[in-house]
């Protein structure tokens, strides 16, 4: 069996992760739990039966049910949000640094819940627990493949709900998330507007996918479709197109950063002393080495074809999904508080301003905190200790 990944190890050798900001975990040791759906509808009306996710839970449900507060993960990520799962574990969940007694999300005072999503990339990783096209379709037994149903940011979502409601909980102090997880947060206080009290986008995407976003999900997922053992979406039991994966991860990891990260974490150095790449087309410089490595590892934990159902998932993506943009915003009662990053590249800080803009044109109270930095799109992950006093702020509004 394989053993665990160590995320945040793989994310540092090509993220430049501080250590010391990983310092400090959630106390008490996290359980993986997994959620049953018997039957899912999808948005787009597709049955999918024997729905399985994982999620994890901090903190305890009050007896009302009523401070809930739910953390939805991004792209690449899983519901190890906090803590770790043996004392062991080199590195805690991605943000430990806002998740615990005292922090941010004060686990003394609410329950937080995490859950993976559909069509979750780390189908090998066994702390995921998904369903998606690698999952065994109870009809052929053989994994769905291209067959799966495509499903969407709000398919994430209701399944959430379901899990939400098995759970007791009965309104959200909270929903937030990064990234792919902001998608959620909002599509949460739009679908379920009465039972969301605040969102917390965290390098939002948006209201809906920018054309821009789409365009580069795009050029994410071609390594995947070129490669020759992708054969279609049919691999399983064959040679997995690892090769495509691991350049598909890069794509993200690179589209996620930003100029003044590299500079800082590599600079112009060679990956080998010495080895000067104008001597030798096998000499690379240190940034070059770091991705591949860092993708190459991912690869071995990750499936083609979920990574391709979830970039089509982020770019279907506008709020309230089924009806229209407008009619999705009016559903909204929550107050936001969007914190975008300063130096992000894909998903740029003016996707922000223009939410928040036509979020105060329905009546919705809205705040802004900017997470200052050069590390582009993921100081949302890395960096959302900066954000901490602006969060605790707002929770006690």
């Amino acid at each position: 069996m394989m053993k665990p990944i160590n995320w945040m190890r793989v994310a540092g050798l090509a993220l430049g992760l501080a250590a010391g900001s990983m310092a400090h975990a959630y106390d008490g040791l996290v359980e993986k739990k997994v959620f049953t759906i018997p039957s899912f509808t999808t948005v787009g009306g597709k049955t999918i039966r024997n729905v399985r996710i994982g999620y994890e839970t901090y903190g305890t449900l009050n007896a009302a049910g009523n401070n809930a507060i739910f953390v939805a993960h991004y792209f690449s990520g899983n519901s190890h949000a906090a803590g770790k799962y043996k004392a062991s574990d080199a590195a805690p969940g991605y943000w430990d640094s806002v998740i615990g007694a005292g922090k941010p999300f004060d686990t003394d005072r609410y329950f937080v819940v995490s859950a993976d999503s559909l069509v979750n990339l780390s189908t090998k990783d066994p702390n995921v627990v998904t369903t998606g096209p690698a999952t065994i379709d109870p009809d052929t037994g053989r994994p769905y493949g291209m067959r799966f149903p495509i499903v969407t940011i709000k398919d994430f979502v209701v399944t959430q709900k379901a899990l939400a409601d098995a759970l007791g909980i009965k309104k959200f102090v909270a929903v937030t998330g990064a990234s792919m997880g902001s998608l959620q947060a909002m599509e949460w206080a739009s679908s379920y507007p009465d039972m969301v009290e605040r969102v917390i986008p965290v390098i939002p995407g948006g209201l809906e996918a920018n054309p821009y976003l789409i365009a580069v999900a795009d050029e994410w997922a071609m390594p995947i479709y070129d490669d020759p053992k992708w054969n279609g979406g049919d691999y399983y039991g064959r040679d997995e197109p690892l090769h495509g994966v691991a350049e598909a991860l890069k794509l993200v990891t690179i589209s996620s950063r930003a100029p003044g990260w590299s500079q800082r974490t590599f600079g112009r150095e060679f990956a080998v002393a010495g080895a000067d790449p104008v001597a030798s087309w096998d000499y690379k410089y240190k940034v070059s080495d770091a991705l591949d490595k860092a993708g190459a590892a991912r690869a071995g934990f990750a499936d083609a074809d979920s990574f391709l159902y979830l970039v089509r998932a982020n770019q279907t993506f506008r709020i309230g999904q089924g009806a229209t943009l407008e009619e999705g915003v009016a559903r909204i009662k929550a107050k936001v508080l969007a914190i975008p990053a300063s130096s992000d590249r894909l998903l740029f800080p003016e996707y922000t301003t223009t939410m928040l803009d036509d979020l105060k044109k329905h009546g919705v109270v809205t705040e802004l905190f900017t997470i200052p930095g050069d590390g582009g799109h993921l100081d949302g992950v890395t960096d959302i200790a900066k954000a901490g006093d602006a969060i605790r702020a707002f929770l006690a509004k």
